[in-house]
């Protein structure tokens, strides 16, 4: 029996369970990845604010990253330091809110990537905008000829450009804090075999070499606060970079599936949900009540959540549904009716926006239950 179903069987499913030790063992890890550099927790891979605060009070994480304006005034308002929202908005009203405050400027930076952003905060804060903390986010995709290997992000990437959108920022009042680089080709791709181990080792050269030639370039004009770098997948990469000063991980917090295919580290599963068994519908087949908590980015079998039990296995025509979840498998025969299945998700804050509650077990026992930022009334996109 997996702690979860021991820990939460008096629990009525659908549920969601964290294993706190797990947990604690993903974030030790974390740290000694980081090589001792302090890692920035992503709030979107955790969406729970209990776990947040768990995680930041252990040593080798500080200051959030987080995902939208509204988010992080209402992470600061409750107490939570140093919120960097590494995602560029145009919510006025947060922003304005922000800017307005003498407490939330100091706890709160904000991403901006062109011209256009510093023109836009500008026309939106007028004089407000002074003094509003931001940080540059510089485009870390691999460019090989006319081929651009990673996601489409900021349309920054030379130090040239970084100059003129800092030194935009700097003439109409804004602060610059901070410069990111987040190298998703390396974070967020698995190693699925001898190319991409290639792609990831050209692109983390590439990314090494112009990194430390834009960071010189802006450290000309601006006092940055933090150069901010990496992901889960990729934060060992980075722990001797002179040019980084803070890391950033969430998702190995919980170690979703999409963690299982990368070398050099393995977290532990920390988080599942349990469904509970409604029909069966043939011999060798049972399906189980609702379990289509499908992630986030490109379609296929690697965003879709997997059963626990290896002797469970999804119908391939049908997958995870919105209200049924049908699976086969040597253990199908030996579930009743009102029987749990556990599936782990593929990504990892995205499945909390379906729960309120997260059952917290450790040492094999149900320790709390806290709400999750849905459970909080909050969904931030």
């Amino acid at each position: 029996m997996n702690p979860w179903e021991s820990a939460t069987s008096a629990v009525r499913a659908p549920l969601v369970a964290v294993d706190l030790d797990a947990f604690d063992a993903n974030a030790d890890d974390l740290v000694r990845r980081a090589g001792g550099l302090p890692v920035r927790v992503a709030s979107k891979s955790v969406r729970c604010r209990a776990l947040l605060d768990r995680v930041l009070a252990r040593p080798g994480f500080a200051g959030v990253m987080g995902y939208a304006v509204p988010e992080a005034v209402w992470l600061a308002t409750a107490g939570v330091r140093d919120v960097f929202v590494a995602y560029p908005s145009v919510d006025v009203p947060a922003l304005a809110e922000v800017a307005a405050s003498e407490d939330l400027r100091r706890e709160v930076t904000v991403t901006i990537d062109s011209v256009e952003h510093v023109r836009f905060l500008r026309d939106a804060l007028g004089e407000d905008v002074a003094g509003l903390g931001v940080a540059l986010d510089v485009d870390a995709s691999l460019r090989v000829g006319r081929l651009h290997l990673g996601v489409r992000r900021s349309p920054t990437r030379t130090p040239a450009e970084a100059l003129t959108v800092v030194r935009a920022a700097l003439g109409v009042g804004l602060d610059v804090r901070g410069v990111m680089f987040y190298d998703a080709q390396v974070a967020g791709l698995p190693d699925a075999g001898p190319h991409v181990r290639v792609l990831k080792q050209r692109s983390l050269r590439d990314l090494r070499e112009r990194r430390q030639a834009v960071v010189e370039a802006v450290r000309t004009e601006a006092d940055l606060r933090f150069v901010n770098a990496g992901g889960t997948g990729s934060l060992h990469r980075f722990g001797d970079d002179r040019v980084v000063t803070e890391l950033a991980a969430g998702s190995g917090l919980y170690g979703p599936t999409l963690f299982d295919g990368y070398d050099g580290f393995t977290p532990r599963p920390a988080m599942a949900y349990a469904v509970p068994v409604v029909r069966r519908p043939a011999p060798g087949v049972v399906t189980a009540y609702g379990g289509g908590y499908v992630a986030s980015g490109q379609p296929g079998w690697s965003r879709v959540a997997s059963p626990v039990s290896r002797a469970l296995a999804l119908v391939r025509t049908e997958g995870t549904g919105e209200v049924q979840t049908p699976l086969t498998g040597e253990d199908a025969d030996g579930l009743a009716l009102g029987d749990r299945v556990w599936l782990r998700g593929a990504k990892a804050g995205e499945l909390l926006e379906r729960f309120d509650t997260v059952h917290l077990v450790q040492g094999g026992g149900l320790v709390d239950a806290v709400p999750s930022y849905r459970g909080e009334g909050k969904n931030f996109g």
